[in-house]
């Protein structure tokens, strides 16, 4: 009688074990590439205020000051996701290196005329040096500026720099007429006298993405899910805190230049959410446009909705 007992409640103890002491899943980590943009700020506060860990979930952040870096460490294994853009998912995956996008970012990118002139208009940058990086979202939205003012990328001389600190020294030694850059390095261009000119929040454009290879969205769902709970935390923390409390900290973690302790005004960041299926469908006409890819790609072919349970 005792072993027919015993052996009826074997399956209960092992059903037990199965169940107790972890009940949270073992979580793997994360590399995730950031820029030195608005959009990587959320990234930092949870990393910093322990957002991931309380998920069980390990992330290491890496920084690049440009796209190009940021996307050769994506294709070499180097990373699992970045925060980027949709021409940047559209190259990768024209190029044979599949890319999913998982959900847009809230950040910014102005057009800002060098320091010691008088406010210009769009018009009267014609023929003048403007600072960009080519075929990104910078040139994006640079070109989308001069459409809206009736204008080509051959009206202005454009200057192609990559690296965005770089990019704002030179404008903020008038060695340039005007560049586009993104948040904060826009507001810390017009703290130190660069004047504003305008940008794509005028212009109701949102290119910017996080994205993740397609190997990590197989791979890695439970960890990009995780991550994204954390990343929603910080959204929440940066939404209803002070900016005194956290901005010594994303200064120092961003890699933004010291003034923009002063100057960075950050948005009203957003949960989680997939992007517009007009700003991809604007993105892939841009780039067929410009012969920048041979295929054109629909909402699906890009997107992947991982914010679901």
């Amino acid at each position: 009688m005792k072993k027919i007992i015993a052996f009826l409640f074997l399956p209960l103890l092992f059903l037990t074990a199965g169940c107790g002491g972890g009940s949270k899943q073992e979580l793997g980590t994360l590399k995730i590439g950031l820029m030195p943009d608005t959009d990587s700020v959320p990234f930092i506060i949870a990393q910093e205020k322990g957002y991931f860990a309380e998920e069980g979930l390990n992330v290491e952040l890496h920084s690049f000051k440009s796209a190009m870096d940021r996307d050769s460490a994506l294709q070499s294994g180097n990373l699992d996701g970045a925060v980027s853009d949709l021409l940047a998912v559209a190259f990768a995956k024209d190029g044979g290196f599949d890319v999913k996008v998982t959900s847009m970012t809230d950040g910014s990118y102005k057009l800002v005329a060098a320091p010691g002139t008088e406010k210009l208009s769009v018009k009267e940058l014609a023929g003048k040096e403007v600072a960009v990086s080519r075929n990104t979202i910078i040139e994006y939205v640079t070109d989308h500026i001069l459409e809206s003012n009736s204008m080509s990328g051959d009206d202005i001389a454009k200057v192609v720099i990559p690296q965005i600190p770089t990019r704002l020294e030179l404008l903020q030694s008038s060695k340039l007429a005007a560049a586009t850059l993104p948040e904060p390095m826009a507001s810390v261009a017009v703290h130190n006298g660069c004047r504003f000119i305008t940008g794509s929040d005028e212009l109701g454009i949102n290119p910017g993405v996080i994205l993740f290879t397609e190997k990590s969205t197989k791979e890695k769902r439970a960890e990009i899910q995780a991550m994204y709970r954390a990343y929603n935390k910080a959204v929440a923390y940066l939404n209803s805190t002070e900016r005194a409390e956290y901005i010594d900290l994303v200064v120092e973690k961003s890699g933004f230049p010291p003034a923009a302790k002063e100057a960075l005004v950050l948005p009203v960041y957003h949960t989680a959410a997939l992007p517009k299926e007009n700003d991809v469908t604007d993105c892939i006409a841009w780039l067929k446009g410009k012969e920048l890819i041979k295929n054109s790609y629909g909402y699906a072919d890009l997107v992947l909705d991982l914010l679901q349970p």
